[in-house]
């Protein structure tokens, strides 16, 4: 009996570490992005705006974050560490401009990927735990060349004067 309580102790402790260890792992936080799939031009920053649910049972610390996204395009997340709350209790949840993603003029037309991850935990301390992530797309499509917008204008302006002198009554009438 006494070895039974002897390998108790130290079993107990291995298995409440394992569990803590397991718990702080888990993605606590669930982020629903409005947009997940925007497109935009070369030169424009698109935002994306989200919100964050905390679905554990205890208070999480938004205390950092990661990202990624494909060259060139580049994060910006001011917007998190400026305008977001450094917890979220439990159930509790939060909604605004989460990250910018900036398409530099010079991107090439294609879709791009990436990632938003909140990190933290239970601890106003934890910064290596992800609590949180969110995938997104961003398309960079073309801008209409000038000619084709001038053509569009032009068509436009004579399909208004032709329909507009046929409304006019005839002056022999």
């Amino acid at each position: 009996m006494k070895r039974f309580r002897s390998l108790l102790a130290p079993s107990l402790a291995i298995a409440c570490l394992l569990a803590a260890g397991t718990a702080a792992k888990a993605d606590s936080l669930s982020i629903a992005l409005t947009e997940a799939y925007q497109s935009g031009l070369p030169g424009d920053v698109i935002a994306f705006d989200a919100t964050v649910t905390n679905n554990s049972s205890a208070t999480e610390n938004l205390n950092g974050d990661e990202f990624y996204v494909d060259s060139p395009l580049a994060v910006d997340d001011s917007p998190y560490f400026n305008n977001w709350p450094l917890t979220l209790g439990a159930g509790d949840s939060f909604s605004g401009l989460l990250f910018n993603v900036d398409i530099p003029d010079d991107a090439d037309l294609d879709l791009y990927t990436g990632y938003f991850d909140i990190t933290g935990g239970h601890y106003s301390t934890s910064e290596s735990f992800v609590i949180g992530s969110a995938n997104f797309d961003v398309q960079v499509t073309p801008e209409p060349p000038t000619w084709e917008l001038m053509a569009m204008a032009l068509a436009a302006l004579l399909g208004f004067t032709g329909w507009n002198s046929r409304r006019r009554p005839s002056a022999a009438a």
